[in-house]
């Protein structure tokens, strides 16, 4: 029993380890994956559908608006049995007698009817195709601007992840070395050259790296589900990046703001849709002139039409006043328009403030790089002296565990300072797109 309680012990590690195996991507495989399974550009799409559906809605004032129905009715209403027979044809003379058009009997009808009614001049319904028009292009210009932000947050994961690999490994040649410095402050203490207090604060050195490299381990994690997320996969596994993060050469040499920017067209084109809606709203105060036009076949059997008759013509429809609702109205989408103006008026200077704020960043993250490259050279020179001198019992502890400390922070910040500025240069890109 005990050996096979063994077994199953070794089948569940065994299981366990297989799922927590890494699973080594690029970065086109994350792209080519974020643009078929993401769940943000899949909604960003179906909003410009839904868009396109309501502009083709208005297709209703250019075309006409055919409709067929099939009554049957059975009736003793004397204007109704008359008009029936009327329609069928078969009204004789002998159905003119008094007592038959006052008490006629029951008479059926079946009638095939075909309508077709034809928009000729509708001025409001022109401005609202146009609105929905415009309302369509900004869900266009949108979605474009969705798919560049997701572009961007892909590449700002995919860096995390690498600056996260970065990290543990910066941490494990600290702790290799952390460790060969406990082995030889652990000789020494039995020779009698360290003290117990000196081997113990490089112990405790030992536990804090070890304990930094726990942090580490978990934002490689963190950084791989939020790529899962962005890939839509739910199995969350544990990804490694096949490149390493490198430092990226800047191809802009002056970076400038542009309003065709696609989110910068699709506030434009939502200002226009308000536009449209507002003439709409004033032409509705114009009369609207329709046609219209019913064919009929009509008898006193199912699906059959031995009489038929047609009918056309034309209205002219002025609907002078509806109490106060039209001005309202108008006054409103005007209101919504001159509110959308400022509101783009007011995104475009957001959107060079922020371009201003980005460029700053960027170079002050390339100013930041070639002091944090200084830096790691000085403590990298600093650590080897050091080692050195302590291998030959010439350094003391404490200075050793601190020079270790430093070159090991150096390290992270200056991966650090290679994503911000990775990110700062591809911020830019995305604002200036």
């Amino acid at each position: 029993m005990k050996y096979i309680f063994l077994i199953l012990i070794l089948l569940a590690t065994s299981f366990s380890a297989e799922a927590q195996e890494t699973q080594l991507i690029t970065k086109a495989e994350v792209m080519a994956r974020v643009s078929q399974n993401n769940n943000s550009l899949k909604m960003a799409e179906q909003e410009v559908k839904a868009a396109l559906g309501d502009y083709r809605q208005t297709n209703a004032v250019l075309l006409p608006n055919v409709g067929v129905s099939h009554t049957g009715i059975a009736t003793t209403n004397p204007l109704m049995a008359f008009g029936s027979k009327l329609n069928q044809s078969i009204l004789t003379t002998g159905d003119f007698a008094p007592d038959l058009l006052n008490d006629p009997r029951q008479i059926e009808d079946y009638a095939t009817r075909i309508e077709v009614q034809q928009p000729l001049v509708n001025f409001d319904g022109i401005f609202q195709r146009k609105a929905a028009k415009a309302k369509y292009r900004a869900t266009q210009f949108q979605s474009e601007r969705t798919q560049e932000y997701i572009v961007l947050e892909l590449d700002k994961a995919y860096m995390q992840l690498q600056l996260a690999y970065k990290t543990v490994e910066v941490l494990e040649k600290a702790k290799a070395a952390a460790l060969e410095n406990k082995r030889i402050a652990d000789n020494s203490f039995k020779q009698g050259y360290l003290q117990k207090s000196d081997v113990l604060a490089v112990e405790v050195r030992v536990g804090e790296i070890e304990n930094q490299l726990q942090y580490a381990q978990s934002h490689i994690k963190n950084a791989s589900d939020y790529l899962s997320v962005l890939m839509n996969d739910t199995t969350y596994a544990i990804l490694r990046p096949a490149d390493s993060l490198s430092l990226r050469v800047s191809d802009l040499e002056r970076p400038a703001f542009s309003e065709n920017r696609a989110d910068i067209q699709a506030m434009a084109s939502a200002s226009k849709a308000y536009e449209q809606m507002h003439k709409a709203d004033k032409m509705s105060f114009l009369p609207r002139l329709n046609a219209f036009g019913t064919y009929e076949l009509h008898d006193d059997e199912i699906f059959k039409g031995a009489s038929n008759g047609y009918l056309f013509g034309a209205e002219l429809k002025w609907n002078i006043l509806e109490g106060s609702k039209r001005f309202g109205k108008a006054q409103k989408s005007k209101a919504e328009y001159e509110k959308s103006k400022l509101q783009l008026e007011q995104y475009t200077a957001e959107s060079q403030v922020e371009l201003n704020r980005a460029i700053r960043s960027l170079q002050d993250a390339k100013n930041n790089l070639e002091l944090t490259a200084l830096a790691l050279e000085q403590s990298k020179e600093s650590l080897r002296i050091r080692t050195n001198r302590f291998q030959q019992g010439l350094e003391k502890t404490t200075d050793l565990l601190l020079a270790e400390t430093q070159y090991a922070q150096k390290q992270l910040e200056y991966y650090s300072t290679i994503f911000q500025h990775n990110y700062a240069l591809a911020y830019v890109q995305f604002l200036t797109k």
